[in-house]
């Protein structure tokens, strides 16, 4: 969290306020929580409007004793920047400062105004990685009226496509970035407001305090908006074959990934607009069980010619270009070293089939793998920890991420209290976020925090491979196949036996060889007597 929008406020200026009143509600990134006054007294200043974002560590209110002198507490708080820059008597003595202030050339009267008359829509920090996102699609072009529920626009991230509300009423005044362009983290993206408000002099401040948003066109806002409607225009016409149907472009994509025929979808937006959650909660009927017979289609390449060169040219998604960065950075930042181990996995066959009797949902072997991983990092707490810099955090949690690939790359879902869940639990909740990361419908808050991590390629036959440790976890387990191998019994007969390989790879500089190699000894011990968990 960078900042935080007022979702509401429940007090007003000169109510009397208890320590433990809620006296805000405000959305962050993740969540709308609630903001108590932790002091009694009365409510004497509010610093930001409801519907406006104040960044962390901003002054949002001032509890005191009525007719207190609260404002030397308004220094250096962003949320009264205005008002402290009434006082322009000691600037006499510093004109060189002064000068440099002149290029901005922002009246601090005229920018509370427009602040007042309008509300800036930033680039919101939507997962822990993210630093930019690409505008999908505007919902919304300048000039319409919009409510503060409606979806603006649909945002790419680096883990997943979201849709951004603008969360006040009133006109859409400018758009910062188009339709295929990224913009950072705390970017303006947009501006909705009062038809008449003053949006240069936003813009304007904005220049002037080195945020430097994308937003090339601030002279000319409405020819901004332009290229985005009509590029957005010929999709909606195109991908269903009918102009008729009103749908946003991300919620054509996805129905044409599931095989949704979108005509079918009853839209819940603007005038009965699509967009993407009616997509991701329709229910095909009966009536038209072939709709998904050409979706495979598009995932057939393209070759040259026979004798002839050719190549395609694939822009990044920003899931990959955060994929890209993270792998890097852990790679060649944290000292890997690889730990092999063959674990005998009939007991573990026998223990699954057994399970599985009484289940209410089925269990995998990756979800015996989880639970046992959770289990042995119980006794080897040094390999639950996480390299901070200058100190080595010990996590008194186990939450286990399980990698799971999709077109654009890989995510990892988070199984959290692994150790204190049951197999069918498990199971029931990697099931569920799977679907989840297949479907592009995964949280920012279920795909973060991390302290260990089970990559398995067994599935497709892979018998053995090293993963790249995925942080902040300090360890993952890459684990293989399992395959029938004949092997020395009793009286010089021979036998089968299901065998399973699986290679730690470990941070050097939180865990040790040794260390590593006791938690695999612990690990194989559990999957090779499952009843051991179980106790």
């Amino acid at each position: 969290m960078t900042e935080g929008v007022i979702a509401e406020w429940h007090k007003k200026v000169g109510d009397t306020v208890k320590s433990d009143d809620v006296i805000a509600e405000v959305e962050t990134d993740k969540a709308t929580m609630e903001v108590m006054a932790y002091a009694d007294g009365t409510l004497l200043y509010i610093g930001v409007e409801k519907g406006k974002a104040a960044k962390v560590n901003d002054v949002i209110a001032v509890v005191g004793k009525p007719g207190e002198d609260y404002k030397s507490l308004l220094e250096g708080g962003a949320a009264a920047a205005p008002k402290a820059e009434a006082p322009k008597a000691d600037a006499k003595a510093a004109p060189a400062p002064e000068k440099e202030a002149a290029p901005a050339a922002v009246d601090n009267a005229e920018l509370e105004k427009a602040l007042k008359d309008a509300t800036v829509i930033r680039m919101p920090l939507l997962s822990d990685t993210m630093t930019e996102g690409k505008i999908v699609a505007w919902n919304k072009k300048v000039g319409d009226t919009v409510k503060s529920d409606d979806v603006l626009a649909e945002v790419e991230t680096d883990k997943a496509t979201m849709e951004v509300i603008g969360y006040a009423d009133g006109t859409l005044l400018y758009i910062g970035v188009p339709e295929g362009d990224a913009a950072k983290v705390n970017g303006i993206i947009a501006i909705v407001g009062k038809k008449e408000a003053n949006i240069e002099a936003i813009l304007a401040a904005e220049k002037a305090g080195g945020a430097a948003p994308k937003a090339a066109a601030a002279e000319a806002p409405a020819k901004e908006a332009a290229p985005a409607e009509a590029s957005s225009a010929p999709a909606a016409q195109s991908a269903n074959g009918d102009s008729r149907v009103k749908a946003s472009p991300l919620a054509k994509k996805l129905a044409e990934e599931k095989g949704i025929d979108i005509s079918q979808v009853t839209g819940s937006g603007d005038g009965g607009r699509i967009v993407k959650k009616d997509v991701d909660s329709f229910v095909p009927s009966k009536a038209a069980p072939a709709a998904s017979a050409g979706a495979p289609a598009a995932k057939v390449a393209a070759f040259a010619p026979a004798g002839q060169e050719g190549y395609t040219d694939t822009p990044l998604t920003n899931m990959r270009k955060t994929i890209a960065r993270r792998l890097g950075e852990s790679k060649f930042g944290a000292p890997h070293f690889y730990l092999t181990m063959e674990i005998n996995m009939d007991n573990a066959k026998e223990a699954r089939e057994a399970i599985n009797k009484i289940s209410p949902v089925k269990v995998s072997f990756n979800d015996m793998v989880i639970k046992a991983a959770a289990m042995a990092l119980r006794q080897h707490p040094d390999v639950n920890s996480s390299w901070m810099g200058d100190f080595i955090r010990h996590n008194q949690h186990i939450h286990v991420g399980s990698a799971v690939a999709v077109d654009e790359g890989l995510l990892v879902p988070v199984i959290t209290f692994a150790d204190q869940k049951s197999f069918s639990q498990i199971a029931a909740e990697t099931k569920e976020l799977n679907d989840k990361a297949k479907n592009k419908k995964l949280q920012p808050q279920e795909m973060t925090g991390n302290t260990f991590t089970v990559s398995n390629l067994g599935m497709m036959g892979i018998e053995e491979f090293t993963a790249i440790i995925n942080p902040p976890a300090s360890a993952i387990l890459a684990v293989g196949a399992i395959k029938e191998v004949v092997v020395a019994g009793e009286k010089g007969q021979f036998k089968t036996t299901s065998v399973m390989k699986v290679t730690m790879s470990c941070d050097h500089r939180t865990v040790d060889g040794a260390v590593g190699a006791r938690y695999l000894v612990t690990f194989k011990q559990f999957m090779e007597n499952p009843v051991a968990m179980l106790v």
